[in-house]
């Protein structure tokens, strides 16, 4: 893909591109953007675009609402689905104040923030996710198209759908390693190959953008819905990640027993200390914490294994000659976050405990889901957030969060997190109605 101005003008004129799509998010993660013509390239490559930011949630006040959206020529790429007669290209960009400098509001500005401190320390951060989806009738109820299991294929009928998925998501440049149906029915999962997390969460927008987009053309719904069906596991985004120094995977240690080096352990060690604290970003919405409840394979308890998959930390086994894939496992997160800011607060946990010297409890192998109480306190197993009041209070005493993602983006966060929870609150449910009226 064209990475330079002029290759870029080369390329759209080349193409025959009449418009460029300029792309970024909100504080909450939505995809928001505008569309310029072909004759406006070259200004938005040399200055930026400016727009109005004012209604854009988390940005800036009416008084202050200027904002300039500079792209990224890195992620310059023709979009597969636009017509011939009207070819569309799509750039992620940074935002800036009207003088140039970053804006605070900006989600990619701290991510790019929490990637500068980890250079400092030396280090690159690699990430890939794995996000889950629901393919539904319409997006009015959760009428869902199969009733398959995990790798069915007899009863599963989105295959056609991810493949296409993974044909347009190649096309942009986003490589993916898997793709197949998961446990609940209608839920499929398509996985990513790794990245620089930067690099990564563009794509992580990008590929939600396109499940969505190819389910739509098929006349059906995709949702990142974290708990759509009752009774069935929800949606979770696993994030195996990983610091590199330079070309050597710093996760790495030949002669250690779980083959992980002291890096390695002090960024688990900093990712379980401030679990509870990151979990409103990785998991922000109301529904995110029906997914984070016993028997739905979702995990709920701050613990590592390497083989256990009811811990919130895994570290898959290591495989000879396999040494640059040395990784930890995230498998708290759903698909519904803001990918830039739960990048960042991952990253910052992490390197608090490397920076610290954080000292990793010992693995927990038995199924935690089957001990008592008594058991997992014994342990020193504690539990994430029961519901997101819990995690809005959480985060909001986070020193590590508040600094990971600037002060602007935080309070705007914060307050939002906890208007949603106020509606949550005070709303009567269906269930309360069918529960109680017929009784009270």
């Amino acid at each position: 893909m064209p990475k330079k101005r002029e290759e870029i003008l080369k390329a759209a004129a080349d193409r025959g591109v009449r418009f460029i799509s300029l792309l970024f998010t909100d504080v909450l993660g939505q995809l928001k953007g505008f569309t310029i013509t072909k004759d406006e390239l070259e200004e938005a490559l040399s200055g930026g675009m400016g727009f109005d930011g004012s209604s854009i949630e988390g940005f800036a006040r009416i008084e202050e609402s200027d904002m300039i959206a500079m792209p990224d020529p890195e992620t310059f790429a023709i979009l597969p689905w636009s017509s011939d007669n009207e070819l569309t290209a799509r750039m992620y960009c940074d935002i800036l104040e009207p003088g140039g400098s970053p804006y605070a509001g900006d989600p990619r500005y701290a991510l790019r923030r929490a990637l500068k401190r980890a250079a400092d320390m030396g280090y690159t951060y690699r990430v890939g996710p794995e996000l889950e989806f629901f393919y539904f009738k319409d997006d009015r109820s959760p009428a869902t198209l199969d009733s398959g299991g995990y790798f069915d294929l007899s009863l599963d009928t989105g295959t056609e759908l991810r493949r296409e998925t993974v044909c347009v998501l190649e096309e942009l440049g986003v490589k993916v390693e898997y793709e197949h149906h998961e446990v609940a029915p209608s839920q499929h999962e398509i996985d990513l190959r790794y990245d620089e997390a930067l690099r990564m969460a563009d794509k992580t927008m990008t590929y939600r953008l396109v499940v969505k987009e190819v389910a739509r053309r098929h006349g059906v719904y995709a949702t990142f819905m974290p708990k759509p069906i009752i009774g069935e596991n929800g949606s979770g985004m696993h994030v195996h990640q990983s610091l590199f120094k330079g070309s050597k995977n710093a996760f790495y240690d030949a002669g250690d027993e779980y083959n992980l080096s002291g890096v390695a352990k002090c960024f688990i060690a900093g990712l379980l200390k401030h679990a509870k604290e990151i979990c409103a970003v990785t998991n922000q919405w109301v529904n995110s914490y029906k997914r984070l409840v016993p028997g739905y394979e979702a995990p709920v308890y701050i613990s590592w294994a390497r083989r256990n998959r009811s811990t919130m930390i895994r570290v898959p086994m290591y495989k000879p000659g396999k040494e640059m894939a040395t990784r930890v496992e995230l498998r708290s997160p759903d698909p519904a976050c803001n990918p830039y800011l739960a990048f960042a607060v991952m990253l910052a946990a992490g390197l608090e405990g490397v920076e610290k010297g954080y000292e990793l409890p010992s693995p927990v192998e038995e199924d935690v889901f089957k001990m008592s109480r008594r058991q997992q306190e014994e342990k020193g197993i504690e539990h994430l957030p029961g519901n997101l009041y819990a995690a809005i209070m959480e985060v909001e005493r986070s020193d590590l969060v508040r600094e990971a993602l600037g002060d602007h983006i935080f309070e705007k966060f914060v307050e939002n997190k906890k208007i949603e929870w106020d509606g949550y609150r005070v709303h009567v449910s269906k269930y309360e109605l069918d529960k109680y009226l017929p009784v009270l």
